[in-house]
């Protein structure tokens, strides 16, 4: 870890927010059968994953896993993801991602949905830094995180030989 990184959640605290979080998804869909975590490629996807480990094990609802991948760099919104739409359509939808900060990339994940019939979406994310400049609102949140513009968060989560660890820059 460089010197100007400065440690915000250990690998202890990251799996405390996760497992808040999934208790939450759980009373918010008691009464579900099945509930969609779309996670976005790459880091959102290692957070929905952690998110079903826990689900898995105190939810009788089924969880089925989405991945998205979006092209983040592209003005229009270009997904691709690896279930069908007949998959996910009349579910509820849970969009996880590792970080807000303008809400562009959330934007551009509920754009996958906008056509499909659902029961529901929410959001979710392990670090709100709230500099949104997209109108979005996050539903479950690991750590709400005051930033100035020219910080960077970082999560590392699944990484080889790394300990788990949100990071600021």
């Amino acid at each position: 870890m460089p010197a100007s990184q400065l440690l915000i959640l250990d690998q202890k605290q990251i799996q405390q927010k996760i497992d808040r979080i999934a208790y939450q998804i759980l009373e918010d869909n008691m009464d579900e059968e099945e509930v969609v975590l779309a996670g976005i490629w790459e880091r959102g996807y290692r957070v929905a994953v952690r998110l079903q480990q826990v689900l898995e094990q105190i939810a009788r609802f089924k969880v089925t896993m989405m991945r998205i991948d979006l092209e983040r760099e592209s003005s229009r919104l270009m997904a691709k993801t690896n279930l069908q739409e007949a998959e996910w359509a009349g579910k509820v939808i849970i969009l996880v991602d590792d970080v807000l900060n303008s809400g562009k990339t959330l934007a551009y994940g509920f754009g996958l949905f906008l056509n499909t019939p659902h029961k529901k979406i929410r959001t979710v994310v392990l670090v709100d830094r709230s500099h949104k400049i997209f109108p979005i609102a996050t539903d479950y949140v690991g750590l709400e995180l005051a930033t100035i513009l020219k910080e960077h968060v970082d999560v590392v989560m699944d990484v080889e030989g790394q300990e788990d660890a949100v990071y600021i820059s």
